[in-house]
């Protein structure tokens, strides 16, 4: 079976796992260390590298899960325009330009269209209006260290730790 990997920080990568577990199409999802290369952020331009930040490392099948819609269950559950931790970060060429598009559109949503020269609406990403700010990093990843085994699947083995996002109603309204 052919797969995939893709790989997000965010607020809790306990959560995190638990989320993407039990997708249909998701194979696998590790928690570990990231390092990436050539990370930028929509805030804070002059990031160049990111060293040993907490994520989660998702491997799915292409042919029954898409990654727009990876980043979009990440996009609802953590907010892009709050949560300073929230990166996306991948390890093949050929996903760089989809995630990329995904994030602009995330980072552009709500400020107004430009009219070109030729009749045309496009996104402009230096339009001076006051917008939220999308905190999101993007980058390729450099390395990716799994965190040892008592750390994976944490919430699964403890049940009675309180999490921020009610898992059950959120495993109950994923409808594919």
């Amino acid at each position: 079976m052919y797969t995939k990997k893709i790989y997000f920080s965010g607020e809790n990568v306990h959560e995190l796992q638990e989320i993407f577990s039990d997708l249909p199409g998701v194979v696998n999802v590790l928690i570990g260390k990231i390092s990436a290369r050539n990370v930028h952020s929509y805030v804070n331009p002059e990031l160049q590298t990111l060293e040993n930040v907490t994520g989660i490392e998702i491997e799915f099948n292409p042919k029954k899960m898409d990654l727009s819609m990876l980043m979009d269950i990440l996009f609802n559950v953590l907010n892009p325009y709050a949560d300073k931790s929230l990166g996306v970060y991948y390890s093949s060429g050929e996903d760089e330009p989809q995630v990329e598009l995904h994030v602009n559109f995330i980072a552009n949503r709500g400020k107004e269209p430009v009219v070109s020269k030729a009749c045309l609406t496009i996104n402009d990403p230096n339009v001076d209006k006051a917008v939220r700010k999308c905190f999101v990093k993007v980058g390729r990843l450099k390395n990716f260290v799994a965190a040892p085994e008592v750390e994976q699947h944490f919430l699964r083995k403890h049940p009675e730790i309180q999490t921020s996002i009610d898992l059950t109603k959120f495993k109950a309204s994923i409808r594919f």
